[in-house]
């Protein structure tokens, strides 16, 4: 919704800018606002008049394509932001976290409070301790552990046949795949059978995360988010904080 909305906003500028008349105006956003390098022209300012801007509501019309990278913080908490605003509007989310063992927050709450969600982790620890068939919060502590890539690679292709079972269940609206973009960047799954996913995936709506997307997925994706790290508490020594990073 805010999306369409800052849509209205840069096309009322343009209005604003270059006097369009209506159909003048529909013919230039449909053909330039979605090249940036149009964007120029099309910056948001006050609002000056009443802006409608109509929402849609048809689940049919789901089934786009949203990739959030960079060496940001911020990526696995977008990805559960969307979810919670799904959740509220009735609709079912399934997340698939590739190469993360640990217990976290996130895990915790959608096992206790969130039955229109399922989540289960993909690393070589979670597998080995099946850790997705948790029947309570266990807290194993503040450590995690990073496995050598090669031991992650029969993991994350287990991960990601059943990311395909999952969608093509179509029992859940949206799927988030956590860490996918990190997954294809170390080559653990074929990149090429991932972008036959993101194709053939029916009204099933697609949500990548992790760091470093290669450039193939970002081309076929309809979002794509990079976020920018410019500072982080690491940086000053300060650990990762339970019920903040984790």
């Amino acid at each position: 919704m805010y999306a369409a909305f800052l849509l209205a906003l840069l096309c009322y500028t343009i209005t604003e800018v270059r006097g369009l008349a209506p159909p003048e105006l529909d013919r230039y956003c449909t053909e330039n606002i979605k090249y940036t390098k149009n964007l120029a022209v099309c910056m948001v300012t006050k609002i000056k008049k009443p802006i409608v801007v109509e929402g849609d509501e048809n689940r049919e019309h789901l089934g786009l394509v949203h990739v959030v990278t960079g060496d940001g913080k911020g990526k696995t908490t977008s990805s559960l932001g969307l979810a919670l605003r799904a959740l509220g509007n009735g609709l079912k989310v399934y997340m698939i976290q590739f190469l993360k063992s640990g217990t976290t927050g996130e895990l915790y709450a959608i096992k206790n409070y969130l039955p229109s969600m399922q989540i289960i982790q993909f690393g070589v620890d979670a597998v080995k301790e099946r850790q997705q068939k948790l029947d309570a919060f266990r807290d194993k502590g503040s450590k995690f552990v990073f496995n050598p890539d090669e031991e992650e690679r029969e993991v994350a292709m287990l991960g990601f046949q059943h990311a395909k079972k999952i969608i093509s269940s179509k029992d859940y609206d949206i799927v988030i795949l956590d860490e996918i973009n990190v997954v294809l960047d170390k080559g653990l799954i074929p990149i090429n059978d991932v972008i036959e996913l993101i194709k053939n995936h029916g009204n099933v709506e697609l949500f990548f995360t992790g760091r470093d997307a290669p450039q193939e997925i970002m081309e076929n994706a309809d979002y794509v988010s990079v976020i920018k790290g410019l500072k982080h508490p690491w940086q000053k020594g300060i650990k990762a904080r339970k019920g903040i990073e984790y």
